[in-house]
Formats: C-alpha cells, sequence, structure tokens
C-alpha cells in the first residue's frame, strides 16, 4: 500500500507558527506509531502572492489535486488589504474548495471541561458539549450568478443571488446523515422556507433523502432560529446541516460556545477518489491573526486538531484521532494554557512550542 500523501500549506500569519507544531505531530505518529505521510510544503494565500503574484498558483492546486489530503493554516493579512479583490489571499482558501468541490465543510463545536468557563454561556449549558455543524460549501449566495456592483438611475446597487440544485443539496445531505449514522442518528437541518424559495427546495430535498435513513431523526429548524437555541440550548443539537451563507454564521456562532477560536477545526470533503478517500482539506477555524504572528502566542491546537480530524476521516485511524484527541483533553486538565486562554488562575502559561511539547508529552505518556 502507498504512504498517504499530504500537502501543507502553512499560509500567512500564525499559520506557519501552528502548523510547524503540527508538523512535529505528524512526526511523532511516523516514528512512534508507524504512521508514515508524504509530506509536500507549498504556499497559499499572501505567502504565494508574495513569491507568484497571484494567492495560489496552478502548480499548486495541481499538487491539492493529486494528495490525499490537503491541511491549511491560515490566510490574509492587512499588507494585503489593498490587493485587488481578484488575487486577496482569501481567494486561494476558495479556489481550492471549488476546484476540489470540497462539498461538505465539518464544524465540530466541542466544548473540554476544562474549558467551560471560558465560555460566554453557564457552565452547565455548554460543559460536554459535542455537536457538528455541516455547511455546504461550493454553491448557495457566495457563488450564485448574477453578481456584483451596478448603477442604475444613478445609484449603485449590490446584487448577490442565493442558488442551489437539488443535486447540490442532496449530496451535503447524505453527508450530513451518514455523520448522523456514526454519531447519535440526530440530524437538524437548518433553511429559511418560511421566506426564500431556495429554502423551500432545500427542504424538501432533505426530507426525500431521510427515506434512505430511517434511524436518523430528522428535524427542520429555520435558521434563525437556530441561531438562538444554540446560545439558549445548544445541547439539543447533534448535526446540524445547513447552506453556506447560514453554516458560515452559525458555526461561527457555535465556535464562541466553546470558548475560542484558537481550539476549532474543520474539515472540508469531497466526492470519494479512486482510492476511495474524499477530496479533504482540514483547517483551523481561527484566521492568521497578524497581531500576534511571530511572537509565539499562538494556539497550536485547532490546526492540530484539524490533523486529528484528517487521521479520521481521510485515512480510516479513528483511534490514532482519538489518541490524539485525548492527549490534548490531558494537557488543557493539566492547566497547561496559550495567551488565548490565561483567565484561570494556576494555570501553567506556554508558547506556540511550549504547548506543542506538552501535547508530544501527553502522547509519549498514551503509549
Amino acid at each position: 500500500m502507498s504512504t498517504p500523501s499530504l500537502l501543507i500549506l502553512p499560509g500567512d500569519g500564525i499559520g506557519p507558527e501552528v502548523m510547524a507544531e503540527v508538523i512535529r505531530i505528524i512526526d511523532w505518529f511516523g516514528d512512534k506509531r508507524g504512521l508514515k505521510f508524504d509530506v509536500t510544503m507549498d504556499l497559499v494565500g499572501g505567502a504565494a502572492y508574495d513569491k507568484h503574484g497571484v494567492p495560489l498558483a496552478d502548480e499548486t492546486m495541481a499538487k491539492a489535486q493529486e494528495v490525499d489530503a490537503v491541511l491549511l493554516g491560515a490566510v490574509g493579512g492587512p499588507k494585503y488589504d489593498v490587493l485587488d479583490f481578484s488575487v486577496k489571499p482569501e481567494r486561494g482558501l476558495l479556489r481550492l474548495r471549488k476546484e476540489m468541490d470540497l462539498f461538505a465543510n465539518l464544524r465540530p463545536a466541542q466544548c473540554f471541561d476544562a474549558l467551560a468557563d471560558f465560555s460566554s454561556l453557564k457552565k452547565d449549558i455548554v460543559a460536554g458539549l459535542d455537536i457538528m455543524i455541516v455547511r455546504e460549501l461550493t454553491s448557495g449566495v457566495y457563488f450564485g450568478e448574477p453578481r456584483g456592483i451596478t448603477t442604475v438611475d444613478g445609484e449603485r446597487i449590490g446584487i448577490n443571488t442565493q442558488r442551489y440544485t437539488e443535486s447540490e443539496i442532496r449530496r451535503v445531505a447524505i453527508a450530513a446523515f451518514e455523520l448522523a449514522m456514526k454519531r447519535n442518528k440526530k440530524l437538524c437541518s437548518m433553511e429559511k422556507a418560511n421566506v426564500m424559495e431556495a429554502g423551500i427546495l432545500w427542504r424538501d430535498v432533505v426530507t426525500e433523502v431521510s427515506a434512505d435513513y430511517p434511524e436518523v431523526e430528522l428535524s427542520h429548524m429555520y435558521a434563525d432560529n437556530g441561531a438562538m437555541q444554540l446560545v439558549r440550548a445548544p445541547k439539543q443539537f447533534d448535526v446540524i446541516v445547513t447552506d453556506n451563507l447560514f453554516g458560515d454564521i452559525l458555526s461561527d456562532c457555535a465556535a464562541m460556545l466553546t470558548g475560542s477560536l484558537g481550539m476549532l477545526p474543520s474539515a472540508s470533503l469531497g466526492a470519494p477518489m479512486e482510492n476511495g478517500r474524499p477530496k479533504a482539506m482540514y483547517e483551523p477555524v481561527h484566521g492568521s491573526a497578524p497581531d500576534i504572528a511571530g511572537q509565539g502566542k499562538a494556539n497550536p491546537i485547532a490546526c492540530i486538531l484539524s490533523f486529528a480530524m484528517a487521521l479520521r476521516y481521510s485515512f480510516n485511524e479513528g483511534d490514532e484521532a482519538t489518541r490524539l484527541e485525548q492527549a490534548i483533553e490531558k494537557v488543557l486538565a493539566d492547566g497547561v494554557r496559550t495567551g488565548d486562554l490565561l483567565a484561570d488562575e494556576g494555570v501553567t502559561p506556554v508558547s506556540t512550542t511550549g504547548m506543542g511539547d506538552a501535547i508530544l508529552a501527553a502522547l509519549d505518556a498514551s503509549l
């Protein structure tokens, strides 16, 4: 069997710092667990623009199409704000998602017991929280045509189009149902069928797909009510499936229930390749945080957890993914904290590298 391949794109800001800790974790699994990966490094975002004049070179895009999984750090920064929209760093990320056809974005919101006090909600509401939002990623209002800014009778008009086909809804619904089958067999679909025709179609298609998953309890909820329910009683949910725009908003809302964006990973999955693995890209939810870049303050846990998701969803190494997640949980329970998590008294402050050291030590202890 060939060695599984990983394309690592550290990106901008804190991306290279947090990715350096992931590489140490990858090396640990190779040395201690015999899990070898064929790792290739390349550029994306502002780093790619600085070298190539584009946020993603064609050669890099070609590599992404060939590997078993892509691991991305973060893109963007204030130095690139003056660039034309077509070459902004974020366009590199969007190109990867679009051309790899990564239609299902998995955003877990898990609250580690040691961090329950960091949530803006009461501890009893979020302690033990473990939900998954499945967001459609390659269609909807972010990609629909017509779009743009035009002028009519001297007044500017901004236009974006919410557009979905049955097949686009069906495939992300199937991904969500499959995920629900592996969890607690409970799925909530969120849209705005009360005011949007695209929402009516979304609800219809998800309901049709549910006939193939009779074991899964399906419910429907308007997305605005879903946002309210996430902050009222988030543990009522297990898997949520929703469109691109609502998924963007709801997953960020769910993210803050856990207390820190620095803790949250994500996976973007596409159709299976010839080897049976889905096309996939894994990335932390946080941004490039240019204000702390290069200072050793960044929390690498979200990026490390993104690799754990790669172990589980791309490489069928669920037990090793759990080993890594439990090592992180142990480190947090022991009071080891990067700067974003220093509110508690009696904790041990560490740098980005120090957090990597602690997680590696916990992994050693797991053997």
